[in-house]
């Protein structure tokens, strides 16, 4: 079983600690990098664009937005998987980010399992 190279976008220290340390306890995911802004995840993703497996993101970031990281990330045609985690999964974030590329979007308080389950059955893992 490969690792799934994850990039994580979260603004939040705590929940980035904790984030990391569930994934790769109960995951085949390894977190190679994050970043806190719009701008920092940006550059990281184009620059690491062959070196990721898997995305994920925070919609409300500390500058700029993860919808912004989506847009750019399509843009850019960058080539890995990308899901949403967030806070605030409205039907219409939910259809922003599937406009955007996300291939999943997952609510911070009640779909920790389903991130889990997606991650464990990701080619390579």
């Amino acid at each position: 079983m490969s690792p799934v190279r994850a990039f994580i976008v979260e603004d939040n220290p705590v929940i980035l600690k904790d984030l990391i340390a569930t994934l790769e306890e109960l995951t085949p995911v390894r977190v190679v990098g994050s970043a806190r802004t719009e701008a920092d995840a940006v550059r990281e993703l184009e620059a690491r664009r062959e070196d990721l497996d898997l995305v994920i993101v925070d919609i409300f970031l500390a500058s700029g937005s993860g919808l912004g990281v989506l847009a750019r990330a399509q843009a850019l045609n960058l080539p890995m998987r990308r899901v949403v985690l967030t806070n605030y999964p409205s039907p219409d974030m939910r259809r922003r980010c599937a406009d955007l590329g996300a291939d999943q979007l997952f609510d911070k308080s009640r779909e920790l399992d389903e991130l889990i389950t997606y991650c464990e059955a990701m080619p390579g893992a």
